[in-house]
Formats: structure tokens, C-alpha cells, sequence
């Protein structure tokens, strides 16, 4: 395998596109506009040039990653000589499967397809290929560069053969595989997200504030980061879609998202990326809001 084409150049998908490009492998980065491609490469090399500045790379060695990457505005041409596709766009199941059936018809048979989803099941999504075996999850975590776990997710299809070589696919990028069955959230975002959720009812019923619960999960349970900040950072639409597909997968209360969630995302507070959810966002740097809206 040595052709990857990856599916959206955001967040994920240039982490994505980074990691392959960086351990040699020639990318096809695809997404609907230039203007997207054209901020994703420059995310790379911004991360790159942050790689240089901490002496874990060369500048030979960033010329060599960027110049492993073509960027296409046109999927049936980015994906033309790949082996493997990473689909890495919106967490948005009809847009994915859209995605997935015209992958089957502009791919080969033998091509792998792969979703960096990360809870929209991925027997779903094969079933509107023609090669349900060949069809994966690689969920990786994000930063992508920096983090090292990627679940690796079996559908109902999936074929021991794909699984065995995208585990091992996972490794040659230096990452740390965990192979999972294919249920609603997975495992990571089966744990996680519902603790976020219940951080938001906790401030959404008055229990702390957000620096306070963000505290106490820090210091009491040694997180790097508060659940408050974390959504932030993963993005408040992200996780209200996961705690959907959750709810509506397993049937369960105990999934429904909190109302507090479901508000602040419809008035577009989506943290990082909107500038302002939990705390204030400037330049990636925080600060607390101190708001009555979290009681409504």
C-alpha cells in the first residue's frame, strides 16, 4: 500500500492526511473546495514547522511530507491509483453514506474504504457499497500527529484480511491500533461522551460552574483537560451528534442529551471553532464566560 487518498482536508482529515505523508506514503487530499484544501495544507505545515521548532524533524523532512501531498477538488480523480481511502468528513451519516456509494462506484473492488467516524456504524455504511468486507473504521484521535490511539472498527463484514492489514497499516504510521466491534460510540465516545454529557447537566442544574467542575475532573481524576474544555475543543455540534447516534442507537435515556447541549449548539455556540462555547476562544487561547444562559 503506498496511494492513500483522504476524504476532507479539516481537522482530521489534514492530521490524517499528515501522519501518512509524513511516513511516506504519496496522498491524494480531497475536499469540495480549494480554499478548504488550500487551509489544510497550511495547518500541515504550520504543525510541521512546530515539529521542526521542537527538533523532532528536518526541514528536509518537511519538504519531503508536503511534497507527498496533491490536493483534488475532484473525488473520481483523487482517488484514481489509491489502495486505501480515508473518509474523514462532517459527522453526518447521510453525507458519509453519499460519500461511501460514490467511493464504491469511482473506486476499484480491491480498494479499501475507511472512516475516520466516530460513532455512525460502520455495517451502515458498507452496506451501501458493492464491498462490505472491505469497508473499516479507523477512528483516529485528535491532534492527529500527537495522539496515538486509533480504534480500528469492524463492521458486521469487515473481512479478518482488511482488518489485519489496516491494523497493521495503523502501526507503520506509528500509532497504536485497538481493533473493536462495531456499536454505537465504539468505545472511546461510548465512555466519554456520556461523561461529557453529564458535566453539562451537572453546570445545566446549577451543581458547579465550569472552572469548577473542569477542576475537580483535572485534579481529582487526573485528566489532562475538564470535560467542559474538552467538549469545547472537540466541538459542541460534534459531541451533540454523537450522544444522538447513541440515544437513538441503544434506545436508552441514559443517552439523551442534555438540554443545555442542544441549545447552545442551535444558537451556534460550538466552542473552538465558533470562538465561543463553555469559555471564550481567542487564538486558541481561553477564557471562562460567565453566563446565566448555562442554567437554560
Amino acid at each position: 500500500m503506498k496511494n492513500v487518498a483522504v476524504i476532507g482536508s479539516g481537522t482530521m482529515g489534514n492530521g490524517i492526511a499528515h501522519v501518512f505523508a509524513q511516513k511516506g506514503y504519496k496522498v491524494a487530499l480531497i475536499d469540495i473546495s480549494q480554499s478548504a484544501l488550500d487551509k489544510g495544507v497550511a495547518t500541515i505545515t504550520k504543525n510541521l514547522d512546530r515539529m521542526i521548532a521542537k527538533e523532532k524533524i528536518s526541514e528536509a523532512d518537511k519538504s519531503a511530507t508536503l511534497g507527498n501531498i496533491t490536493t483534488f477538488t475532484d473525488m473520481k480523480e483523487g482517488v484514481k491509483d489509491v489502495q486505501l481511502v480515508v473518509e474523514a468528513a462532517t459527522e453526518n451519516v447521510d453525507l458519509k453514506l453519499k460519500i461511501f456509494r460514490d467511493l464504491s462506484e469511482a473506486t476499484s473492488d480491491d480498494v479499501i474504504l475507511a472512516s475516520n467516524t466516530s460513532s455512525i456504524s460502520i455495517t451502515q455504511i458498507a452496506a451501501v457499497t458493492n464491498r462490505p468486507d472491505k469497508v473499516i473504521g479507523m477512528h483516529f484521535m485528535n491532534p492527529v500527529p500527537v495522539m496515538k490511539l486509533v480504534e480500528i472498527i469492524r463492521g458486521y463484514s469487515t473481512s479478518d484480511e482488511v482488518t489485519n492489514l489496516i491494523m497493521e497499516t495503523s502501526k507503520k504510521l506509528g500509532k497504536v491500533p485497538v481493533e473493536v466491534n462495531d456499536y454505537p460510540g465504539f468505545v472511546a465516545n461510548r465512555i466519554l461522551m456520556p461523561m461529557i454529557n453529564e458535566a453539562i447537566i451537572t453546570l445545566h442544574e446549577g451543581v458547579a460552574g465550569v472552572e469548577e467542575i473542569d477542576t475537580v475532573m483535572k485534579l481529582g481524576m487526573a485528566h489532562p483537560m475538564g470535560p467542559l474544555q474538552l467538549a469545547d475543543f472537540i466541538g459542541l455540534d460534534v459531541c451533540l451528534a454523537i450522544m444522538n447516534v447513541l440515544y437513538e442507537g441503544f434506545g436508552n435515556p441514559k443517552y439523551a442529551p442534555c438540554p443545555l447541549l442542544v441549545n447552545m449548539v442551535t444558537a451556534g455556540k460550538r466552542g473552538v471553532k465558533s470562538g465561543e462555547g463553555f469559555y471564550s476562544w481567542t487564538h486558541g487561547t481561553k477564557d471562562l464566560i460567565v453566563s446565566d444562559n448555562f442554567k437554560k
